[in-house]
Protein backbone atom coordinates (compact mmCIF):
# COMPACT_ATOMS: atom_id res chain seq x y z
CA UNK A 1 0.00 0.00 0.00
CA UNK A 2 1.52 3.18 -0.77
CA UNK A 3 0.71 6.26 1.16
CA UNK A 4 -1.00 9.06 -0.31
CA UNK A 5 1.32 12.17 -1.96
CA UNK A 6 0.48 15.68 -0.17
CA UNK A 7 1.71 17.99 1.90
CA UNK A 8 3.45 17.18 4.91
CA UNK A 9 3.74 19.09 8.33
CA UNK A 10 6.56 21.70 8.59
CA UNK A 11 9.52 20.56 9.64
CA UNK A 12 9.30 19.86 13.66
CA UNK A 13 11.33 22.65 15.03
CA UNK A 14 9.30 25.12 12.71
CA UNK A 15 5.95 22.98 12.97
CA UNK A 16 6.31 23.43 16.98
CA UNK A 17 7.24 26.98 17.16
CA UNK A 18 4.09 27.78 15.27
CA UNK A 19 1.82 25.53 17.13
CA UNK A 20 3.30 26.89 20.35
CA UNK A 21 2.79 30.73 19.10
CA UNK A 22 -0.41 31.69 20.82
CA UNK A 23 -0.80 34.29 17.78
CA UNK A 24 -0.21 31.78 15.15
CA UNK A 25 -3.53 32.96 13.68
CA UNK A 26 -4.80 30.26 10.67
CA UNK A 27 -1.40 29.55 9.81
CA UNK A 28 -1.31 27.88 13.30
CA UNK A 29 -5.10 25.97 12.95
CA UNK A 30 -4.16 24.59 9.11
CA UNK A 31 -0.62 23.03 10.88
CA UNK A 32 -1.94 21.51 13.72
CA UNK A 33 -4.75 19.82 11.14
CA UNK A 34 -1.56 18.48 9.07
CA UNK A 35 -0.02 17.30 12.69
CA UNK A 36 -3.34 15.32 13.34
CA UNK A 37 -3.75 14.06 10.08
CA UNK A 38 -0.05 12.67 9.39
CA UNK A 39 0.15 9.07 9.12
CA UNK A 40 3.59 9.04 10.83
CA UNK A 41 2.87 10.66 14.44
CA UNK A 42 -0.91 12.02 14.17
CA UNK A 43 -3.71 11.00 16.44
CA UNK A 44 -5.00 8.06 15.40
CA UNK A 45 -9.24 8.95 15.26
CA UNK A 46 -8.13 11.76 13.03
CA UNK A 47 -6.65 10.21 10.49
CA UNK A 48 -9.15 7.23 10.60
CA UNK A 49 -11.79 10.35 9.41
CA UNK A 50 -12.89 11.04 5.82
CA UNK A 51 -15.51 13.39 4.42
CA UNK A 52 -18.36 11.25 5.27
CA UNK A 53 -17.66 10.62 9.37
CA UNK A 54 -16.62 14.54 9.90
CA UNK A 55 -19.63 15.78 7.79
CA UNK A 56 -22.34 14.99 10.99
CA UNK A 57 -19.95 17.51 12.94
CA UNK A 58 -20.24 19.71 10.35
CA UNK A 59 -23.88 20.38 10.51
CA UNK A 60 -23.93 20.34 14.33
CA UNK A 61 -21.38 22.94 14.57
CA UNK A 62 -23.10 25.33 12.28
CA UNK A 63 -26.37 24.86 14.67
CA UNK A 64 -24.44 25.47 17.59
CA UNK A 65 -23.43 28.89 15.65
CA UNK A 66 -27.02 29.33 15.13
CA UNK A 67 -27.73 28.66 18.84
CA UNK A 68 -25.94 30.72 20.45
CA UNK A 69 -26.89 34.01 17.88
CA UNK A 70 -30.24 33.15 19.07
CA UNK A 71 -29.97 33.49 22.64
CA UNK A 72 -27.49 36.07 21.56
CA UNK A 73 -24.76 34.13 23.92
CA UNK A 74 -21.82 36.89 22.28
CA UNK A 75 -19.91 35.13 25.08
CA UNK A 76 -20.11 31.91 23.42
CA UNK A 77 -20.31 32.75 19.77
CA UNK A 78 -16.01 33.33 19.31
CA UNK A 79 -15.72 29.59 20.80
CA UNK A 80 -18.77 28.48 18.64
CA UNK A 81 -17.43 29.66 15.20
CA UNK A 82 -13.89 28.27 15.98
CA UNK A 83 -15.35 25.26 15.77
CA UNK A 84 -17.04 25.76 12.96
CA UNK A 85 -13.67 27.39 11.20
CA UNK A 86 -11.92 23.63 12.37
CA UNK A 87 -15.00 21.79 10.33
CA UNK A 88 -13.74 24.22 7.33
CA UNK A 89 -9.97 23.21 7.77
CA UNK A 90 -10.54 19.09 8.55
CA UNK A 91 -12.50 18.99 5.07
CA UNK A 92 -9.47 21.19 3.07
CA UNK A 93 -7.14 18.98 4.71
CA UNK A 94 -8.53 15.78 3.82
CA UNK A 95 -8.93 17.36 0.42
CA UNK A 96 -5.60 18.28 -0.42
CA UNK A 97 -4.21 15.07 1.14
CA UNK A 98 -6.97 13.41 -2.06
CA UNK A 99 -5.34 15.78 -4.62
CA UNK A 100 -8.68 17.11 -4.57
CA UNK A 101 -8.26 20.93 -3.67
CA UNK A 102 -6.73 22.80 -0.53
CA UNK A 103 -7.29 25.25 1.90
CA UNK A 104 -5.91 28.04 -0.49
CA UNK A 105 -8.04 26.99 -3.62
CA UNK A 106 -11.30 26.84 -1.28
CA UNK A 107 -10.10 30.64 -0.12
CA UNK A 108 -8.95 31.39 -3.34
CA UNK A 109 -12.40 30.61 -4.86
CA UNK A 110 -15.12 31.44 -2.56
CA UNK A 111 -13.07 35.06 -3.36
CA UNK A 112 -13.24 34.89 -6.54
CA UNK A 113 -17.20 34.12 -6.55
CA UNK A 114 -17.43 37.48 -4.02
CA UNK A 115 -16.07 39.44 -6.44
CA UNK A 116 -18.01 38.06 -9.34
CA UNK A 117 -21.21 38.01 -7.51
CA UNK A 118 -20.70 41.71 -6.59
CA UNK A 119 -20.43 43.91 -9.75
CA UNK A 120 -22.20 46.84 -7.68
CA UNK A 121 -18.93 46.90 -5.26
CA UNK A 122 -15.55 45.49 -7.60
CA UNK A 123 -17.00 46.40 -10.52
CA UNK A 124 -18.99 49.21 -12.45
CA UNK A 125 -22.33 48.64 -11.79
CA UNK A 126 -24.46 51.05 -9.65
CA UNK A 127 -24.70 50.44 -5.47
CA UNK A 128 -27.97 52.37 -6.00
CA UNK A 129 -30.38 49.74 -5.42
CA UNK A 130 -32.24 47.83 -2.66
CA UNK A 131 -30.92 44.64 -0.69
CA UNK A 132 -33.90 43.02 -2.81
CA UNK A 133 -32.63 43.96 -5.55
CA UNK A 134 -29.50 42.55 -4.55
CA UNK A 135 -30.72 39.28 -3.57
CA UNK A 136 -32.70 39.34 -7.26
CA UNK A 137 -29.42 40.13 -9.14
CA UNK A 138 -27.50 37.43 -6.65
CA UNK A 139 -29.64 34.98 -7.43
CA UNK A 140 -29.57 35.40 -11.45
CA UNK A 141 -25.86 35.47 -11.06
CA UNK A 142 -25.61 32.13 -9.49
CA UNK A 143 -28.33 30.68 -12.39
CA UNK A 144 -25.69 31.86 -14.77
CA UNK A 145 -23.04 30.34 -12.93
CA UNK A 146 -24.90 26.98 -12.95
CA UNK A 147 -25.97 27.21 -16.82
CA UNK A 148 -29.28 25.48 -18.09
CA UNK A 149 -29.71 22.98 -15.66
CA UNK A 150 -32.86 21.93 -14.24
CA UNK A 151 -34.87 24.57 -12.06
CA UNK A 152 -34.64 22.76 -8.87
CA UNK A 153 -30.89 20.83 -9.37
CA UNK A 154 -28.45 21.31 -6.93
CA UNK A 155 -30.78 21.81 -3.62
CA UNK A 156 -28.48 20.18 -0.57
CA UNK A 157 -30.69 17.07 0.08
CA UNK A 158 -28.85 17.51 3.87
CA UNK A 159 -30.44 20.65 4.39
CA UNK A 160 -32.59 21.20 7.09
CA UNK A 161 -35.97 19.78 5.87
CA UNK A 162 -37.93 23.37 6.66
CA UNK A 163 -35.08 25.09 5.20
CA UNK A 164 -34.77 22.96 1.46
CA UNK A 165 -38.39 23.11 1.09
CA UNK A 166 -38.12 27.15 1.32
CA UNK A 167 -35.44 26.86 -0.80
CA UNK A 168 -37.07 24.53 -3.38
CA UNK A 169 -40.27 26.82 -3.09
CA UNK A 170 -37.79 29.58 -4.25
CA UNK A 171 -36.10 28.07 -7.18
CA UNK A 172 -40.22 27.31 -8.04
CA UNK A 173 -41.07 30.84 -7.66
CA UNK A 174 -38.84 32.05 -9.90
CA UNK A 175 -39.97 30.61 -13.08
CA UNK A 176 -43.85 31.35 -12.02
CA UNK A 177 -44.90 28.78 -10.09
CA UNK A 178 -46.15 30.12 -7.11
CA UNK A 179 -49.00 31.44 -5.51
CA UNK A 180 -49.82 35.31 -5.91
CA UNK A 181 -50.40 36.03 -2.29
CA UNK A 182 -50.30 34.45 1.18
CA UNK A 183 -54.30 34.04 1.07
CA UNK A 184 -54.16 31.18 -1.89
CA UNK A 185 -51.18 29.45 1.13
CA UNK A 186 -54.46 29.97 3.56
CA UNK A 187 -56.49 28.23 1.95
CA UNK A 188 -53.76 25.29 0.94
CA UNK A 189 -53.32 25.13 4.44
CA UNK A 190 -56.80 24.74 5.38
CA UNK A 191 -57.09 22.11 3.00
CA UNK A 192 -54.58 20.06 3.88
CA UNK A 193 -55.35 20.31 7.34
CA UNK A 194 -58.78 18.58 6.23
CA UNK A 195 -57.27 16.03 4.29
CA UNK A 196 -55.02 15.12 7.31
CA UNK A 197 -57.94 14.99 9.80
CA UNK A 198 -59.90 12.74 7.40
CA UNK A 199 -56.44 10.29 6.74
CA UNK A 200 -56.30 9.89 10.44
CA UNK A 201 -59.44 8.03 10.83
CA UNK A 202 -59.32 5.98 7.57
CA UNK A 203 -56.08 5.98 5.84
CA UNK A 204 -52.70 4.00 7.13
CA UNK A 205 -49.45 5.45 8.87
CA UNK A 206 -47.40 6.16 5.91
CA UNK A 207 -50.61 7.80 4.01
CA UNK A 208 -51.07 10.23 7.19
CA UNK A 209 -47.07 10.97 7.38
CA UNK A 210 -47.53 11.97 3.65
CA UNK A 211 -50.61 14.23 4.71
CA UNK A 212 -49.09 15.75 7.66
CA UNK A 213 -45.21 15.80 5.04
CA UNK A 214 -48.09 18.39 2.39
CA UNK A 215 -48.71 20.42 5.74
CA UNK A 216 -45.49 21.01 6.26
CA UNK A 217 -44.40 21.62 3.12
CA UNK A 218 -47.35 24.35 2.99
CA UNK A 219 -46.53 25.81 5.97
CA UNK A 220 -42.88 26.26 4.80
CA UNK A 221 -44.41 28.43 2.14
CA UNK A 222 -46.45 30.21 4.21
CA UNK A 223 -43.18 31.09 6.22
CA UNK A 224 -41.55 32.22 2.63
CA UNK A 225 -44.63 34.47 1.99
CA UNK A 226 -44.41 36.48 5.28
CA UNK A 227 -40.34 36.52 4.71
CA UNK A 228 -39.93 34.42 8.17
CA UNK A 229 -37.07 32.12 8.17
CA UNK A 230 -39.04 28.65 9.67
CA UNK A 231 -36.18 27.47 11.03
CA UNK A 232 -35.28 29.91 12.85
CA UNK A 233 -39.06 30.55 13.98
CA UNK A 234 -39.17 27.00 15.14
CA UNK A 235 -36.03 27.29 17.36
CA UNK A 236 -37.56 30.20 18.85
CA UNK A 237 -40.94 28.31 19.67
CA UNK A 238 -38.69 25.50 21.00
CA UNK A 239 -36.80 27.96 23.42
CA UNK A 240 -39.70 29.22 24.10
CA UNK A 241 -41.16 25.83 25.17
CA UNK A 242 -38.03 24.99 27.46
CA UNK A 243 -38.06 28.51 29.20
CA UNK A 244 -41.67 27.85 30.41
CA UNK A 245 -41.60 24.45 30.82
CA UNK A 246 -38.66 25.26 33.47
CA UNK A 247 -40.97 27.62 34.79
CA UNK A 248 -43.40 24.76 35.87
CA UNK A 249 -40.85 22.60 36.81
CA UNK A 250 -39.75 25.88 39.47
CA UNK A 251 -43.48 26.28 40.43
CA UNK A 252 -43.99 22.71 41.28
CA UNK A 253 -40.49 22.15 43.12
CA UNK A 254 -41.88 25.38 45.23
CA UNK A 255 -44.69 22.53 45.85
CA UNK A 256 -42.08 19.86 46.33
CA UNK A 257 -43.45 18.18 43.54
CA UNK A 258 -42.01 16.86 40.23
CA UNK A 259 -44.04 17.30 36.99
CA UNK A 260 -44.69 13.24 37.10
CA UNK A 261 -46.36 13.91 40.08
CA UNK A 262 -48.35 16.77 38.70
CA UNK A 263 -51.48 16.53 36.14
CA UNK A 264 -51.98 18.26 32.82
CA UNK A 265 -54.68 20.60 34.20
CA UNK A 266 -51.97 21.72 36.85
CA UNK A 267 -49.09 22.15 34.47
CA UNK A 268 -51.40 23.75 31.90
CA UNK A 269 -52.75 26.32 34.45
CA UNK A 270 -48.78 26.81 35.45
CA UNK A 271 -48.04 27.13 32.09
CA UNK A 272 -49.92 30.54 31.52
CA UNK A 273 -48.78 31.65 34.89
CA UNK A 274 -45.10 31.51 33.14
CA UNK A 275 -46.64 32.52 29.98
CA UNK A 276 -48.07 35.72 32.36
CA UNK A 277 -45.36 36.18 33.57
CA UNK A 278 -43.37 36.58 30.40
CA UNK A 279 -45.81 39.17 29.35
CA UNK A 280 -45.28 41.32 32.33
CA UNK A 281 -41.09 41.62 31.59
Amino acid sequence: MTTPDFPRPLPRAHSDALIANPHGGLPRLLEIMARLRDPQSGCPWDIAQDFASIAPYTIEEAYEVADAIDRQAWDELESELGDLLLQSVYHARIGEEAGLFSFASITDAISNKMIARHPHVFGDESRDKSPEQQTIDWDRLKAAERGPVPVLDGVALGLPALTRAVKLQKRAARVGFDWPSTDEVLDKIIEESRELVEARHSQSAAEQAEEFGDLLFVMANLARHLDIDPEAALRAANLKFTRRFGRIEDFLAAQGKTPAQSDLAEMDALWNRAKAEEKQL
